[in-house]
């Protein structure tokens, strides 16, 4: 295991900042599929939708996912959107300075006023960095997510999108496992992205939304095994991060995950994850894990079909 001051030794300040996680967009060939599994199944609140697109919240931003249809055929993760502390201005100026190249919109999506969007090296994937979006009343629900928590991704070059997203966008190094999947954070959870690298796939590993409790946790699987939607991985604990897992597949065939209990760092300045009876150390830092089944799940089997890389 490596030190823990991997990722966050000799680092210079980032062009922008990320503080949160915003929304994914999927594209799919049956919108009106995909809607019905984010409202009946998730039960996320559609906030607008017209005859090619859905905008769908899990709280009181605009939109945590938006669905896009596409006559090609579907694609996850077909952009991401950031929150960032700057300035859309500073940002922009910094970021061209680094040598990127950068568009700059304020009719990208209903609740999206200004946009900043640079591509994802490797995988060509816009990002929407912006300051705010639009609030929306959001009824009451105990069955829906409390948040969007993560989104996993392939890459062909792990080293590179790991230094792009902290060095340009300010992330922090969480865990890493072996040499082929890190976990990134930009607020006090453990990761809101994570790469594995490969050479096989592209685009979306699997995107996950956060239950509050493991009560909370049960609802929702319930709900999915009364909605005929079975479970492909899980419940299970993972090491890095910790979290209690659950993979399953929506209609179109992407990963989803509900976890639960995913470390934190409320104080960077210490820069250990905040203590748990299950952590393997004490402190809990930073860390590259062996690639064993301890690593990606402490209670259980491994999935090769969602480990394959």
């Amino acid at each position: 295991m490596t030190d823990h001051t991997e990722g966050t030794a000799h680092r210079t300040a980032p062009a922008a900042e990320v503080e949160k996680l915003g929304y994914v967009g999927f594209q799919t060939p049956d919108l009106d599929e995909l809607v019905h599994y984010y409202t009946h199944i998730l039960d996320f609140s559609l906030v607008e939708r017209s005859s090619d697109a859905a905008y769908l919240t899990t709280g009181f931003d605009h939109h945590s996912v938006v669905l896009e249809r596409s006559a090609e055929g579907a694609r996850a993760r077909s952009f991401v959107g950031w929150e960032i502390k700057d300035s859309l201005d500073d940002a922009e100026r910094r970021i061209r300075e680094r040598g990127y190249t950068t568009e700059r919109r304020k009719d990208i999506a209903p609740g999206s006023p200004d946009t900043l969007i640079v591509v994802e090296p490797g995988s060509g994937t816009p990002l929407h960095l912006y300051e705010q979006i639009d609030t929306t009343s959001t009824p009451v629900s105990w069955l829906r997510p409390t948040k969007l928590g993560h989104v996993a991704a392939f890459t062909p070059a792990l080293s590179d999108i790991q230094g792009f997203y902290e060095e340009l966008l300010g992330f922090r190094w969480s865990d890493t496992i072996g040499d082929f999947f890190v976990f990134l954070r930009c607020g006090p959870d453990h990761h809101s992205a994570n790469f594995m690298q490969s050479s096989k796939f592209r685009d979306m590993h699997h995107i996950a939304y956060e239950a509050r409790d493991l009560n909370h946790l049960q609802m929702l699987l319930d709900h999915l095994a009364a909605n005929d939607h079975r479970l492909e991985w899980g419940p299970g604990r993972h090491g890095a991060g910790h979290n209690i897992f659950t993979y399953h597949r929506d209609p179109a065939g992407n990963v989803v995950e509900l976890f639960t209990q995913l470390d934190t760092i409320s104080n960077e300045a210490k820069g250990h994850f905040d203590p748990r009876p299950w952590h393997e150390d004490a402190p809990q830092y930073p860390k590259t894990w062996q690639a064993d089944v301890i690593a990606a799940n402490k209670w259980g089997p491994l999935n090769p079909a969602l480990l394959e890389h």
